[in-house]
């Protein structure tokens, strides 16, 4: 059999909607590994909020984050290592239009630490970010921000937040990449110009002398649309956004709760 190549979005897709992954999903895929296949977690999430599944799945190949701004091997040096970062102006030009977008904050989001501007403090929940709580150090202020980040997170009141995804890319010349999470929370998120999963497993297929051809892929949401459509086969969840359903090959007949990344790739794979 041909060996895979296997990317797989976290949440909505890989993680149940409590952020767990199932002793039947992690089984699965350590099965699916020891076949030769190789798994390679493709997510917006920062890397401080992916390195525990990676290291549950135990994993060893190289790992997608911020939707493709840092395509790295964790905790080790790599010589292909993908670091791109997005101009902080973007920063103030968001903050200078906080109103206008219903900014409830805007994050700047590092491989290591993040800021936050704290104009609704009290609409900050530390777990969004993977903290037990919110400190006066992570205050989002210009003397803090000596290089650009690898992504932006904001949180709106906006009623659509695809509607205002796409007015300020429009407002700002399409120069930035805006993307948005699934589920009830008004997030989005934003990358560097031609970020995107498609480009990082592009980036990676390269460097391990892998081919497209022998690509799956797996996603639920919006920041999916690229990798799908990319993939040699793209896997939309039966919960995923309508939106990412034309870029997909197939849509799985189950949802992340019901394990479906791993249904379908036991029915590949080991059966």
């Amino acid at each position: 059999m041909t060996k895979k190549i296997i990317a797989i979005d976290l949440d909505g897709t890989l993680l149940h909607s409590d952020e767990t992954i199932s002793t039947y999903t992690v089984e699965t895929l350590k099965k699916v590994e020891a076949l030769g296949h190789t798994i390679i977690i493709a997510t917006g999430r920062p890397y401080r909020m992916a390195i525990n599944y990676y290291r549950q799945l135990g994993l060893k190949t190289p790992m997608i984050n911020f939707n493709g701004s840092l395509v790295h091997l964790p905790e080790q040096d790599w010589p292909h290592e993908l670091d791109i970062r997005l101009d902080p102006k973007y920063i103030w030009k968001l903050l200078d239009i906080k109103e206008e977008i219903e900014l409830d904050f805007l994050a700047t989001e590092y491989r290591d630490k993040l800021f936050i501007n704290f104009d609704h403090r009290d609409q900050i929940d530390p777990k969004l970010f993977g903290l037990k709580e919110i400190t006066d150090e992570l205050e989002l202020v210009a003397n803090k921000i000596s290089t650009g980040p690898n992504a932006l997170l904001m949180k709106t009141r906006a009623k659509d937040k695809y509607a205002l995804a796409q007015n300020i890319k429009e407002q700002f010349n399409h120069d930035i990449e805006v993307d948005s999470w699934g589920g009830p929370l008004n997030i989005l998120e934003f990358s560097p110009k031609g970020v995107n999963k498609a480009m990082a497993l592009q980036h990676l297929l390269t460097a391990l002398n892998l081919d497209k051809k022998d690509l799956i892929a797996f996603g639920d949401e919006h920041n999916d649309t690229e990798m799908l459509a990319f993939a040699q086969t793209g896997y939309a969840m039966k919960n995923a956004n309508p939106i990412l359903l034309e870029f997909a090959d197939q849509q799985l007949p189950w949802t992340n709760n019901e394990d479906g990344v791993a249904k379908q790739l036991e029915q590949l794979f080991l059966t």
